[in-house]
């Protein structure tokens, strides 16, 4: 019988499928910036933690160069893939694999670094945000300071007013659909510019609600049908070079309840509200989207 804690977590998607994490590894986008990012942040003679460890990757990359690295996972299936996996690459010695709720483990001794990969696009569904925040108050409690740095470091979040395409062979379905960044989207026209509407710092204290406001001035004739939503993640600040070291999600593009014809040079208000870690549904029940007054010019 499953308790609260497991059954939120596999409705939210934490207990995703072994051939979820598969994939992952198959994702040469989010390979090469993690271990890029991990390389640069984690120095010889470190202890590291990550937190929701998967098939141990991630906690691999930092053994490459940490003295311990403690690789927390939730999921016994995966706890198993992780120690397989671990065995046969060099440094999987230094990885300990501990079958512990992320909301709950702290590690016997203060840690350098922090791996936390929880991320969905608009920091959706999976529990990031909550479990940093969650893990830097307990840990605080338990040595003091200072925090270890956490990996990702900061997250950018955006949307952008779109027309999207939901005819599928005659087939109309307004469905979720998520896109590879930096490719050329037929089905997709951008309407306005992408307007930022939070930066999550891991450093400071963070809030685990979004409600935002914005106008968005339309480029072009269309229908404004869906929001896209960009999701950066800045894994690791390189200070000596003044840059980052980022991971940008799939878009992830949302159909509104109320299409919205407009034309070049309107103005429209966007509103949306959700909770970090909450449903993609929630988020989508409560976006509006609305011409703006227009200003009327007053003669004496």
């Amino acid at each position: 019988m499953l308790n609260e804690r497991e059954i939120e977590a596999c409705y939210l998607g934490q207990f995703i499928p072994v051939h979820y994490h598969h994939n992952m590894l198959m994702d040469a986008n989010r390979m090469v910036n993690f271990k890029a990012a991990i390389d640069y942040a984690v120095k010889p003679g470190m202890k590291v933690l990550e937190l929701g460890g998967g098939t141990g990757v991630l906690s691999c990359f930092a053994a490459r160069k940490a003295d311990k690295v403690y690789c927390v996972e939730f999921n016994p299936d995966m706890v198993r893939e992780a120690t397989r996996f671990l065995a046969m690459n060099e440094g999987g010695e230094k990885v300990e694999v501990i079958h512990a709720d992320a909301f709950e483990y702290l590690p016997p001794e203060p840690v350098d670094v922090v791996i936390c990969e929880m991320i969905h696009v608009a920091m959706l569904r999976e529990k990031q945000v909550e479990v940093i925040e969650n893990f830097k108050q307990r840990y605080l409690r338990q040595f003091g300071g200072p925090l270890p740095v956490f990996l990702p470091e900061a997250v950018l979040m955006a949307v952008q007013p779109v027309q999207q395409e939901y005819d599928f062979e005659g087939f109309y379905a307004p469905i979720v659909q998520f896109q590879q960044p930096g490719v050329l989207h037929p089905g997709t026209l951008e309407l306005g510019q992408p307007a930022v509407y939070s930066l999550i710092d891991f450093t400071q204290p963070n809030e685990l609600t979004y409600r935002w406001e914005g106008k968005f001035a339309i480029e072009r004739d269309g229908t404004l049908n869906a929001l896209r939503f960009v999701t950066k993640n800045i894994l690791a600040v390189v200070q000596e070079r003044s840059s980052t070291i980022d991971w940008l999600n799939h878009y992830m593009t949302l159909p509104l309840a109320e299409p919205l014809a407009v034309r070049a040079g309107d103005v429209v208000q966007v509103s949306f509200a959700y909770r970090a870690g909450g449903s993609i549904q929630s988020l989508q029940a409560a976006m509006r989207a609305e011409l703006a007054p227009v200003a009327t010019a007053v003669f004496a």
